[in-house]
Formats: structure tokens, C-alpha cells, sequence
């Protein structure tokens, strides 16, 4: 892969096979009900969701009578942080389209993609969101931040250093809320409000050896860094 097509954000499509790949439950609205599934779906490399539903399913009903073709159904992801801060929720993710049995179970075609972040939300094109791969750290993100959360404060705490200062202004406590093979994001939070800063790697990592390396670079780059004013004060305040 060439330095031209890095980029330090994920693209869309990518972030949204990424919450399909990690979440959970699944939110399936349908015929005006709204039932949650919790461990009951699987999916394609296409991105296909396979859902199991009991034999005496509503839905199972409602997707063998409903017209062949026809948006029926609303399937609804969410994206939690693993590391308990406020707003835990990163992004949902919404696919709309029709069920149609296989094998005793629902098989989802989705005629459109709807993932909503903070920042917005963006329609996904359907091939694109075929065609592409979760990131190669989603399924262990979970792992890699409660990690760092629990056991390297310090280490946190040493990359706000990275942090524009304005930033870090009322910073009363940094988090790491995600990871993907481009960076790490850290949730500032401050007494009624927070934001996320996002530090770019200077490579992406494709497994957790690089990613190891990458967050080495990171430290390095904070240790020659200055300790941000804002924390200072903040510490010097709270010493007294």
C-alpha cells in the first residue's frame, strides 16, 4: 500500500463494518415492533446480517408473508465505548431493507446504510459497504482500552502532552474511548461538558504488535513534548 492512500481517519464504510462487527445486540424494528436481539446475529464478508430467531418469531412470520423486495425492516447497531465515560454511545448505525429466510434463519439485504458519529451522520454506499473490512484492531479494541485505561494512566496522562493546550482547558479527566489501525481518540472531559482529540499514528497498524510500536512513537513524540499548562495548574490546584 502506498504513503498516498493513508489517511488518519477510517472511511466510512470501514467504520461502519467495524460497529457491525463488535456490536452485540441488534435493535430489529419492524410492522411498527421493536425487538432486541442480544447474541443472535452473525455476519457475511459481504456484510449480510444472519439473525436466529425462535421458530415462533413475529418476524420470522412477517418475512415470509411481506412482499419479496420491499424495505421492511430496520436494523439498528450501537457502538459503546468500553471505557465508562459520559456519552457512551461513539456511533449507531442504521441498515434498511428486507429479511428473507434461509435455512431457518433471517438473512438482512440492506437497501441503505445510515451511520451517525458525532461529528454527523453519512449515508454509506451499498457497495462500498460490501466490499470493505472491518478494522483489523476492532475485535480487540475492547481489550486494548480498558487495558490502558486500568493500567497505564500514566501513560495517558503523558500524551495529553500531544494535546493542543486550548484543548485541555478545564480538563478535570482523559480517557482512551477508541483505537483503529490510523490512531488513538481521548475523551477530555470536563465538568459539564467533553470532546474528543484525536492523535494520528505516523503509520497505520494492521495487528496489536504494530499498534504496539505505533503507541512507542506516540510516547516518544509526548516525552519530548512539555506538560500541557492546563494540566499543571490543574494539578497544582488539586495538591493544595
Amino acid at each position: 500500500m502506498g504513503e498516498h492512500s493513508w489517511a488518519a481517519v477510517p472511511a466510512a464504510a470501514e467504520r461502519a463494518r467495524s460497529v457491525l462487527a463488535t456490536a452485540w445486540s441488534c435493535a430489529v424494528t419492524a410492522d411498527g415492533g421493536r425487538e432486541e436481539f442480544v447474541g443472535a446475529h452473525t455476519v457475511t464478508e459481504d456484510g449480510r446480517v444472519r439473525l436466529q430467531v425462535p421458530e415462533d418469531s413475529a418476524l420470522l412470520a412477517a418475512a415470509i408473508c411481506a412482499p419479496r423486495g420491499e424495505p421492511s425492516a430496520v436494523l439498528e447497531f450501537a457502538d459503546v465505548s468500553p471505557v465508562p465515560v459520559r456519552s457512551r454511545i461513539r456511533a449507531r448505525l442504521w441498515l434498511a431493507g428486507w429479511f428473507v429466510p434461509e435455512d431457518g434463519d433471517l438473512v438482512f439485504r440492506a437497501t441503505r446504510v445510515v451511520l451517525r458519529e458525532p461529528s454527523g451522520a453519512v449515508v454509506v454506499g451499498l457497495d462500498e459497504f460490501a466490499a470493505a473490512a472491518p478494522d483489523p484492531l476492532a475485535t480487540a479494541e475492547a481489550r486494548l482500552l480498558t487495558h490502558l485505561a486500568d493500567c497505564h494512566s500514566d501513560a495517558v496522562e503523558r500524551l495529553t502532552r500531544l494535546v493542543e493546550p486550548d484543548s485541555l482547558h478545564g480538563a478535570v479527566k482523559v480517557q482512551p474511548i477508541a483505537v483503529d489501525r490510523h490512531g488513538l481518540t481521548l475523551r477530555i472531559e470536563r465538568t459539564r461538558a467533553q470532546g474528543d482529540v484525536r492523535l494520528p499514528f505516523h503509520r497505520p497498524a494492521d495487528d496489536v504488535a504494530q499498534l504496539t510500536e505505533r503507541m512507542h512513537v506516540l510516547l516518544s513524540q509526548a516525552a519530548s513534548a512539555s506538560c500541557p499548562r492546563a494540566l499543571q495548574r490543574q494539578r497544582t490546584d488539586g495538591d493544595g
